[in-house]
């Protein structure tokens, strides 16, 4: 035989599909079918939403559950190419970076319902008689969870690539934009895999807000396991709570097994270490794709354009000190141009502040500043507090579990439920408990706060443990580092820029989260306690958009100076002293 006809037949038969490619082609198509399925209850009018109104009924739950699934999978994805633009940039432009990163510390700071309040009208007036309208302002309102820890995550990333790897990028002469997707995302990858888990469990936490939209006297009730929650709160029905626990389990078990731990176990090959790792991550469905045949023969034509598009040769700003000595030498930065965007930048400030005290000053007095910033006081010494207590538990459960990939693999669902877990579900406890034992609700309500961001440590302390090398490991053996001198030398500075942005993050959460948990109810019992937080809340069901306003504004410029203050001198100090390579 020829060699042509060798390699022809090789072909076909590397093209020829297996049993493999059978299994592979029913779950894709299964999935196919589920989104078409899902996406056209969205073009339908949005009388029928009326005419077919959420119902507790059990049967109902797969269908509201693909539909919230849905939801939070174009959050995601959108979350995803903001993360990617956004992040970039600001870690790469110095000009863009002082007003993308203070302005990324007021959006994780702005609460859910704040943006709810502002884009329900515009979703349903851009669409006008749709559900379409609607599905856009839950997707937009799950996206604002999900986004900005994915973003941070991106960012510490970039700004801490080793040393030696940006020496080796400027050697083979890559390109700005090669060195972008041949370093500076592969690198990032680790900790954003797990920051995205955290954002998709996030979304699960604000779901019920989001598909559940009361904003004044307007109100729209999406199907989905959101609104299925709320009016099971509302009706005080304990069965409709244990299903939806029940569906929510089943949902996050899925997307586990056939989204995340994939991309876990596919992302594995972009830890930095010089040793070879002594575990690596397994999927089986990664595994099942891996021996396909013909579905891998499809994707050969789009690894193909990857490759053309992240090897252009296209010029970005360089973080690099011989890169910025580049710059300079061909006068970019030029303290004139620095000058004048400065001047730019704090005018814009100034301009916003300004109309905002106009639009205030009508019917908010200072008696209303002054109580607005109380309870921000108030509020903040609960987070403070919660993140401290939230530190000292999971970060050395975040390194115990990171170092040990095969526990990781089977704590990862687990981790993902609880993060998923709304707090909602938990005040029927919480307020039989207060009223029954006369309770401090100022108090014991504060810990509703920390429910559902205290995962964002967790998880980026398992993404930082994960990713720390496997030769600093060994070499830490070697010098005999055992206890606190191992805790102290070795893993925390390791880990380090991986807590500074879960605690960043943690922090902007709670602080939304405190939305939900100041003002807990179960059937006819409210409770509230004193905290931004339930003035921003009452505020908004009173459809009172002046004071919405207020305890936005407080909310962000005591979250901004939070994160100024503190968390900003400590990422300053994790890039300068304890920066791999």
């Amino acid at each position: 035989m020829k060699p042509r006809d060798i390699r022809t037949a090789a072909i076909g038969r590397a093209l020829r599909p297996n049993i493999w490619d059978a299994a592979a082609l029913i779950l894709v198509i299964g999935a196919m079918v589920l989104i078409v399925y899902g996406g056209e209850q969205t073009i339908a009018p949005l009388s029928e939403l009326e005419r077919a109104p959420v119902s507790l009924d059990p049967a109902n739950l797969p269908l509201y559950a693909l539909r919230t699934v849905l939801r939070m999978l174009l959050a995601i994805v959108c979350s995803t190419v903001f993360t990617f633009a956004y992040a970039a940039l600001a870690a790469k432009s110095r000009r863009a970076e002082m007003v993308m990163i203070p302005l990324l510390d007021i959006l994780q700071s702005v609460p859910i319902l704040g943006f709810l309040t502002f884009t329900v009208v515009f979703f349903m007036n851009l669409f006008p008689g749709q559900v379409l309208g609607a599905e856009l302002a839950s997707v937009f309102a799950i996206f604002t969870s999900q986004a900005w820890n994915m973003t941070f995550s991106m960012y510490q990333s970039i700004r801490n690539v080793p040393k030696d790897l940006e020496e080796a990028t400027q050697s083979f002469h890559l390109s700005g934009w090669q060195r972008f997707w041949r370093l500076d995302v592969p690198f990032a990858m680790p900790g954003l895999i797990w920051n995205a888990m955290m954002s998709m469990s996030g979304g699960w936490f604000f779901v019920v807000a989001s598909e559940a939209i009361t904003v004044g006297n307007t109100t729209v009730t999406l199907p989905g396991i959101g609104s299925y929650v709320a009016m099971a709160i509302q009706e005080q029905n304990l069965a409709a709570i244990f299903y939806a626990i029940l569906a929510m389990l089943f949902v996050i078990i899925a997307y586990d097994q056939l989204l995340f731990r994939p991309i876990v176990a596919w992302a594995d090959k972009f830890r930095f270490e010089q040793t070879a790792s002594g575990e690596a991550p397994n999927s089986w469905m990664l595994d099942l794709f891996r021996r396909t045949r013909a579905l891998r023969a499809i994707t050969i034509p789009f690894a193909a354009m990857n490759r053309v598009i992240s090897n252009l040769p296209i010029s970005l700003p360089s973080l690099s000190p011989a890169g910025r000595a580049r710059d300079r030498a061909k006068g970019r930065p030029s303290r004139m141009i620095d000058a004048l965007w400065i001047a730019m930048v704090l005018g814009s400030t100034g301009y916003a502040a300004w109309l905002t005290f106009r639009y205030l000053s009508v019917e908010i007095g200072a008696s209303d500043v002054v109580a607005v910033v109380r309870d921000g006081l108030i509020t903040l010494l609960r987070v403070v507090v919660l993140i401290s207590l939230a530190t000292m538990i999971w970060v050395p459960i975040g390194v115990w579990i990171g170092l040990r990939p095969k526990l990781a693999e089977r704590v990862q669902p687990l981790a993902q439920f609880l993060a998923a877990f709304p707090a909602n579900l938990a005040f029927p406890v919480f307020v039989v408990a207060i009223v029954g034992l006369k309770l401090n609700p100022d108090i014991w309500l504060s810990p509703l706060m920390i429910l559902g961001t205290q995962w964002y440590i967790l998880f980026n302390v398992i993404a930082g443990a994960s990713a720390f090398p496997t030769d600093l490991r060994e070499a830490a053996g070697s010098f005999h580092l055992r206890g606190w001198r191992w805790w102290f030398k070795a893993i925390l500075p390791g880990i380090f820029p991986y807590y500074v942005t879960g605690a960043i993050t943690a922090s902007g959460g709670s602080w939304n989260a405190s939305i939900v948990a100041e003002v807990a109810s179960w059937g006819d019992t409210h409770l509230k306690a004193t905290g931004l937080g339930a003035y921003i809340a009452s505020a908004t069901e009173a459809g009172d958009f002046p004071r919405v306003v207020l305890g936005i504004a407080t909310m962000c410029v005591l979250v901004t100076l939070f994160n100024r203050l503190v968390w900003r001198p400590l990422y300053a100090f994790g890039e300068r002293r304890l920066r791999l390579g």
